[in-house]
């Protein structure tokens, strides 16, 4: 309420008109446009609301930025994720192509091997592939993919490209049935490379062969090659066969127990060489039988009488 003889005052405090304040600050605008544009006159103040906004600025974009280097470490990650799913996954793949490049490898090695063993031996050969060990558990036997139609017979040698496996025992149609050297069931007659005394060789049944029925002072030594001697009619003479590994010698025994070594790969490999039958080289025309002799050597008498 107002007093008599007396105004309110008033509730805002009143300056200048709006058009007065109007026309100034424009005019203070182009003044320092002018101003600044000719003579450069604000580069000093700009510089330094520069310098103190700067902060105000980064702290502004912090947020932002961390917001984005977020987003991108997720996309990364998810990235990364994906391409380690598909690297283990091109791993797999090639690691099956390498495991089999590797076996075709060691086949084509003893594939090679194998077919100059053939080469140098005069027999006719097959190559076969080992496909499982016999279902006895005291035997050492092994059974491979050829058979009668392919004209394989009881009684052949089996090779690798080292020395001699075994020897085929049962023949089926489309396989057969090889006794490895080591089975107890198998003997083999050898000799000793380094000074020719000959042996018979024995399976043990434990991957290692016996040498039997030898002297205990008779000239073997660790280390010495033993091969075949050809006595049996089944095997060529001088493959490889063993290798003696331990000797004792007992007096109180008469033989010695000398422990040998399949050179061969008897219970490695997976392919071998099938030989051929032993064939008996034809008579020479120069040879003269020795029945015929005596008989020339009657009429040559008779003719001097």
């Amino acid at each position: 309420m107002s007093v008599v003889g007396h105004a309110p005052p008033p509730f805002f405090k009143r300056g200048p008109a709006p058009l007065v304040r109007l026309v100034f600050f424009v005019s203070l605008s182009l003044i320092l446009l002018v101003a600044d544009l000719r003579f450069h006159t604000l580069e000093w103040a700009r510089l330094a609301v520069a310098t103190v906004a700067w902060p105000l600025q980064r702290i502004t974009w912090l947020p932002i930025d961390a917001a984005g280097d977020v987003g991108s470490y997720l996309a990364r990650q998810s990235t990364l994720l994906k391409e380690n799913e598909e690297l283990r996954r091109r791993q797999l793949g090639t690691a099956n192509l390498l495991l089999r490049q590797q076996h075709l490898e060691q086949e084509n090695k003893r594939l090679r091997a194998l077919l100059d063993m053939r080469a140098r031996l005069p027999v006719e050969g097959r190559i076969a592939e080992i496909l499982y060990a016999a279902r006895d558990p005291f035997s050492r036997r092994v059974i491979i993919d050829k058979g009668m139609q392919q004209g394989i017979s009881a009684g052949q040698a089996v090779v690798d490209d080292v020395g001699i496996i075994g020897q085929v025992v049962r023949v089926f149609p489309l396989t057969a049935e090889v006794l490895l050297l080591t089975d107890k069931d198998q003997a083999i007659p050898v000799e000793v490379q380094r000074n020719g005394l000959r042996a018979v060789l024995a399976g043990a049944g434990s991957g290692m062969m016996e040498l039997r029925f030898l002297a205990a002072n008779a000239e073997v030594q660790i280390g010495d090659i033993l091969v075949t001697s050809g006595l049996d009619g089944v095997y060529l003479p001088g493959l490889p066969v063993a290798k003696v590994v331990k000797i004792d010698r007992d007096s109180a025994y008469s033989f010695a127990r000398i422990t040998c070594s399949p050179l061969a790969g008897v219970e490695r490999h997976g392919l071998a060489l099938v030989l051929g039958a032993r064939t008996a080289l034809p008579p020479q025309p120069d040879d003269v039988p020795a029945a015929e002799e005596p008989s020339r050597g009657k009429r040559v008498k008779k003719k001097v009488r």
